[in-house]
């Protein structure tokens, strides 16, 4: 399977490390043996193995519930594993992450949430040298895995190469897509906060509310790009409206022209803004010339990294500071 991570023989070797320790075939013969079986009764929820399709987008596993939670599920549905731990910081991030989009997937896949400190046989089972280790199972087997806390865009590309692979394969997937696909995302109230207060002016308040966002979701680029543009429109607004006229006549002038090349950007004229500040760089040392770099750098958060502008400026600030 392609990897869309950018580390693929560190993922492959995970994978393939995976592969080795893990043998699930004992479980997943039962597994099957119990499926040929006639049906049985109805019986109360949370009572014997989850059925495919099951709501859940999130299962807490123990040792005790894993042949029926991950092994007997995953003949249905792709099952997540996550294996975590509460004094890792990295898990904080990524969870919260896997989580919410396994919500949206409207049953294709859910998350197995292993606690290895209270389940080490299970993380002794897929050889996981640290935490967090996200491991793919379907069809009673390991067929991928990563470790660490991805970006959200990367897990995105991950698990939608997953489902694209075992569609045919498990019919928990065919069934949430033949069910109207993923279902519609709750309305996050903390964004919510953030966007009510920018669109009041309040723009203290909503940067306020994406860092605290960010302090539980530090890898969240929703609010990171948000917070970028919050930043920059009140730096927009609250520019010397002379500020071009005064950086032009007094190119030393910092302060001036940090002000100038919000306002190009303001008003879209993305490469003098870019070109003001690296011409900037280029006459200054020390402090000054840092202070400019970084004004420069906050104002590419603004736009897609692949930004024909923005990797053209990225070259030009690299040769105007080596």
């Amino acid at each position: 399977m392609t990897q869309p991570r950018g580390s693929a023989a560190k993922s492959a070797a995970l994978s393939a490390a995976l592969s080795g320790a893990v043998d699930l075939s004992a479980l997943k013969a039962r597994a099957e043996a119990a499926q040929r079986q006639p049906a049985p009764p109805a019986r109360p929820a949370g009572d014997g193995p989850p059925q495919a399709g099951a709501s859940d987008a999130v299962i807490d596993v123990t040792e005790a519930t894993f042949q029926a939670e991950v092994v007997e599920r995953s003949l249905h549905q792709l099952v997540v594993v996550d294996l975590w731990a509460e004094w890792c910081g990295p898990c904080k991030q990524l969870s919260p992450v896997l989580e919410r989009m396994a919500a949206e997937s409207g049953g294709a896949w859910v998350v197995a949430k292993v606690d290895v400190d209270a389940n080490p046989r299970i993380a002794q089972l897929f050889g996981a040298q640290s935490i967090p280790t996200i491991v793919a199972i379907a069809g009673g087997q390991p067929v991928d895995a990563f470790s660490g806390a991805l970006p959200e865009p990367e897990i995105r590309k991950w698990i939608t190469s997953l489902l694209d692979a075992l569609r045919d394969k498990l019919p928990g997937i065919r069934d949430a897509e033949a069910a109207g696909g993923p279902v519609e995302e709750p309305e996050d109230p903390r964004f919510t906060e953030a966007e009510e207060a920018f669109e009041r002016g309040d723009f203290a308040a909503a940067q306020a509310a994406y860092e605290r966002i960010l302090d539980v979701e530090p890898a969240n680029e929703l609010a990171k790009n948000a917070l970028a543009q919050v930043k920059f429109t009140a730096r927009a607004e609250s520019a010397d409206p002379e500020a071009r006229a005064k950086a032009d006549a007094d190119p030393s002038d910092l302060s001036a022209q940090l002000d100038a090349a919000d306002l190009d950007i303001a008003e879209n004229d993305v490469e003098a803004g870019f070109k003001r500040l690296i011409d900037t760089v280029r006459r200054t040392a020390g402090e000054d010339r840092n202070r400019v770099r970084e004004h420069l750098v906050a104002l590419f958060d603004l736009f897609d990294p692949a930004d024909d502008r923005v990797m053209k400026a990225r070259r030009d600030l690299a040769s105007a500071l080596f």
